[in-house]
């Protein structure tokens, strides 16, 4: 009996300090964990999104950043994140740890563009989808699709110079949808071009919509559309494969497609890529352009110049020449000197021509800069992580913020002011990134910016433009534009 009390008394003693140390143990550990970023997380469950939606989500971000700096906290759409404004964060993020970091979209928006789509993967099958989408969208293949953009962009100017007001953003999702289907599909039957309009315009207004699958909801018709594209999809692919048309596109490399086990893709895996690159080449690329027209109507001087510098041989084409073209009575006649000596008003575009108009593409930078179109892109923290002295812990959502890092003035002088003179020199390292950064950055961007160069070099040498009612409000839909889509009338130059 002594014995077994002893023993007992032991036992206890052990467990004791046994719990002592642990404990100790324990507080030294989450003494030297790393803190959680400064910032609030506003109220219950709702968290700072009322905030974000009630004002400009830009100005919500830039008072964060200017109150708690680089890295801070907050709690917005049902998650906690934490938002990083700085250039290294954001390369930390996108590219020298990508493996920590996992792409994460609403389940809601996963299941109206398709879960195989190759923007919500990471591994082994995002790096073949991946490739696949860029082979399809190289310079090599590009080039061919300019004859067939350039009758794109005459067909839709001059559809919209007939006197008529148009809302610009919305002209500029169907170019931008046509040259989408081209890309994707080269030339498609008109009849299946439209049936893909018409329901994928129905997806699109589902989007950012509440997800409720009630009858007669937006979202309920979204997912109805969705379904019907999967059957024209199919119609397309059984088409294309019965009469043997695989071509050099993005259609043709998704159906060739093999991987190291002979294994082809599912109809279902090639129709979420397709509607992913439709969804990445619509809406993006129609905002830019949109705030491209707004700019350049907003200085009258800027526009002089683009104008003139697309009928100027290459060489004189740099901020003092067209200047002085665009200040004097004798800038003015030597402009029109310079129209009549213009490029013969039918001939075609070609690549070599493209890539001779440097202030026309400086636009399209400076546009894609001061827009930010893409404002944030949305990861998850697949581990704890630390980052400069900092935790994001496991789930939490983070953000690098592009806009902030594109208006900071440490990196663009003056970030407010339009300057597109400021891309004569490249930006510092990772300061610009309107298509993203990384494995996971925008592998069609290239085709975009020449789509816009294309509609640009004929707006601007055989058209213009005057904007009707007020330009200076901002809708997001859900990328900013100019209110009501840019009201605009187009006149055709004689």
């Amino acid at each position: 009996m002594k014995l077994f009390t002893t023993i007992f008394y032991s036992i206890i003693f052990l467990s004791s300090l046994f719990s002592y140390y642990f404990f100790k143990k324990e507080k030294r550990r989450y003494k030297d964990r790393p803190k959680l970023p400064p910032g609030s997380m506003g109220w219950p469950c709702i968290g700072e999104t009322l905030q974000m939606y009630t004002q400009d989500p830009n100005v919500f971000f830039a008072s964060k950043q200017k109150r708690y700096g680089d890295i801070f906290k907050t709690h917005i759409l049902g998650y906690p994140c934490v938002m990083l404004a700085s250039p290294e964060a954001a390369r930390f993020v996108l590219v020298t740890q990508p493996q920590l970091f996992k792409p994460t979209y609403p389940k809601s928006k996963e299941n109206l563009i398709g879960p195989s789509a190759l923007f919500f993967h990471t591994g082994n099958y995002h790096a073949c989808m991946r490739k696949i989408v860029q082979s399809s969208f190289s310079p090599e293949v590009t080039r061919k699709l300019i004859p067939d953009i350039e009758t794109l962009a005459l067909s839709s100017l001059e559809s919209w110079a007939n006197g008529q007001v148009i809302n610009t953003f919305h002209e500029m999702k169907k170019f931008a949808f046509e040259v989408g289907v081209l890309s994707i599909f080269g030339q498609l039957s008109k009849k299946y071009t439209d049936k893909l309009k018409e329901n994928y315009s129905i997806l699109e207004k589902g989007y950012n919509c509440f997800p409720t699958k009630l009858p007669g909801t937006a979202y309920h018709n979204s997912l109805t559309a969705r379904r019907r594209l999967n059957q024209i999809l199919g119609e397309i692919m059984k088409e294309v494969k019965e009469k043997k048309l695989l071509a050099n596109n993005l259609l043709g490399h998704l159906l060739n497609f093999r991987d190291e086990n002979g294994n082809t893709l599912s109809e279902e895996q090639i129709a979420d890529n397709i509607i992913g690159v439709l969804f990445a080449a619509q809406d993006t690329t129609a905002s830019i352009l949109t705030w491209i027209l707004k700019y350049l109507h907003d200085d009258p001087k800027l526009l002089d110049a683009v104008k003139v510098s697309l009928h100027m041989p290459v060489t004189l084409v740099y901020k003092g020449v067209l200047k002085s073209f665009s200040s004097t009575a004798d800038g003015r006649e030597s402009r029109r000197h310079f129209v009549s000596l213009d490029m013969e008003e039918n001939r075609s575009l070609t690549w070599q021509m493209t890539r001779k108009m440097p202030l026309t593409y400086r636009v399209i930078l400076e546009s894609l800069r001061k827009a930010s179109i893409i404002s944030f892109t949305f990861r998850e923290a697949a581990v704890d992580v630390e980052y400069e002295g900092y935790l994001i812990p496991k789930g939490w959502k983070v953000m690098p913020l592009f806009r902030n890092i594109h208006h900071n003035p440490e990196f663009f002088a003056e970030p407010e002011n339009f300057d597109p003179f400021r891309f004569e020199n490249p930006p510092k390292p990772n300061t610009y990134m309107p298509f993203g950064n990384g494995r996971h950055a925008c592998p069609g961007n290239e085709l975009a910016k020449l789509e816009m160069l294309v509609l640009l070099h004929h707006m601007l040498t055989k058209y213009r433009w005057e904007l009707v009612g007020p330009s200076d409000l901002i809708q997001y839909s859900p990328f900013p534009v100019p209110d009501h889509g840019l009201r605009a009338r187009f006149k055709k130059e004689f």
